[in-house]
């Protein structure tokens, strides 16, 4: 008998991940002034209202107001109906500079000696369940939002849309862990109040003729462009799918006003959707110092190549550190069973040690991870996504506009393939 598995997630406009990507926002515009700053910004956004706090190592001026408004802005509060817009909700930081203690346990005479920013354990994970080796309910719970958000922006269709949604995708497996189908689709999307009650429509009657629309939307024009993005998407759509389209009935109340929102609060939603493993640590606004990050997506480059050299079809990857100590403690993979090798994960993890160097300092230099490329990450996933070159702008201490070009998502390389088949003989 198969079974069903799901996973969700949520727009950009989601409260906790606006906060993500402030806290983002704030870390590429030190990076760009300095390469080598040390950050850890959290945010909280509320009603009309955005909070800074953290710690910051950097010869950089940031003006960390103007960042928080113009993401704000880009993902599309401007309107004070929101009650949470970019040109008037206030921006309190309370930024303050890196503790000493934390800050000698890191910076080494020789960088390659550089400590972990932290202790802890971080996963990465890969299948061969879709094209770019993820979790396909995963994969099409960000598709979801992400159209959303797209169809939104256009300004042709669902033009009723706010910028708060969210997914969630149920597939059902094979006894062989195959994805047969979707078997439920659940979104929720916050709206204008677009249909009011006249002398002979109650308030009921409205918002139910409100949801009808949204429903039929969802379902018209929504899902068909989804299905529309990938071939195995489109296959995975049966007839008998189960739709639960804004199950609460309106949602006018959303954003930032109906919901505080919290830097990391969606750390399943970054990673697997909860296929593989989490360590519990989250990633934006901080610098790759912090292996709760950079170990993370060095972690998903390692099992990324374990699968598309054909080593296993489905791997996790786990290594752990010390705060200080650049050594990781351990690296630990599992193939699930789906080793193409005549050799136990142990032996496979011995293997590929050789091949990635884990120590913090050059994980950095290996995915390139001291520049300005993480506000991209804060929504829709930091894996599974393109590596992608591409020209950022921002302004100096002295309010000058200046540019850097950027390689994003470089953890998503497929670049230790040859080194990998080499190794194992494959």
């Amino acid at each position: 008998m198969g079974y069903l598995f799901s996973s969700e997630s949520v727009s950009e406009g989601h409260p906790d991940k606006v906060a993500d990507q402030i806290s983002d926002a704030v870390l590429d515009n030190f990076l760009a002034q300095d390469k080598n700053s040390k950050v850890a910004c959290e945010t909280l956004v509320t009603t009309g209202q955005v909070v800074l706090a953290g710690e910051v190592k950097s010869t950089a001026y940031v003006n960390v107001q103007e960042v928080a408004r113009k993401v704000i802005n880009r993902i599309g509060y401007t309107k004070s109906e929101y009650k949470f817009d970019g040109d008037s909700c206030g921006i309190f930081s309370a930024l303050h500079e890196q503790s000493s203690d934390i800050n000698q346990g890191v910076e080494r005479a020789n960088p390659m000696d550089q400590g972990a920013g932290d202790q802890g354990m971080m996963f990465g994970y890969a299948s061969k369940e879709t094209k770019n080796l993820m979790p396909i309910a995963l994969d099409l719970s960000h598709a979801l939002v992400e159209e959303l958000a797209a169809i939104r922006r256009e300004g042709k269709y669902m033009t009723y849309l706010r910028p708060d949604s969210k997914s969630q995708v149920t597939i059902e497996y094979d006894d062989n862990n195959q994805p047969v189908k979707v078997h439920t689709v659940v979104v929720s999307t916050q709206h204008d109040d677009f249909i009011q009650p006249t002398a002979t429509k109650t308030q009921e009657q409205a918002d139910d003729e409100m949801l009808k629309t949204i429903r039929e939307d969802v379902k018209n024009i929504l899902i068909p462009r989804v299905k529309a993005l990938d071939s195995q998407f489109a296959q995975l759509f049966k007839d008998d799918i189960i739709l639960h389209v804004n199950p609460t009935g309106k949602f006018v109340i959303g954003g930032p006003h109906g919901d505080t929102g919290l830097t990391g609060r969606k750390i399943i939603v970054d990673t697997y959707g909860g296929k593989g493993a989490h360590g519990g640590g989250a990633f934006s606004g901080k610098d790759p110092s912090k292996v709760d990050r950079s170990a993370a997506y060095a972690a998903r480059h390692i099992a990324k190549n374990i699968v598309a050299a054909g080593l296993a079809n489905e791997v996790l990857v786990q290594v752990a550190y010390a705060i200080g100590v650049a050594k990781p403690m351990n690296l630990y993979i599992n193939t699930y069973g789906t080793a193409q090798v005549k050799l136990t994960d142990g032996e496979i993890a011995t293997k590929i040690e050789k091949l990635f160097d884990m120590r913090p300092k050059a994980i950095e230099e290996r995915l390139k991870l001291r520049f300005p490329i993480y506000e991209e990450t804060a929504s829709y996933g930091h894996v599974g996504r393109t590596p992608v070159t591409v020209t950022k702008n921002f302004k100096d201490g002295n309010g000058k506009d200046f540019s850097q070009t950027v390689e994003l998502f470089t953890w998503e390389k497929t670049d230790k393939v040859a080194d990998i088949k080499a190794e194992f003989g494959l």
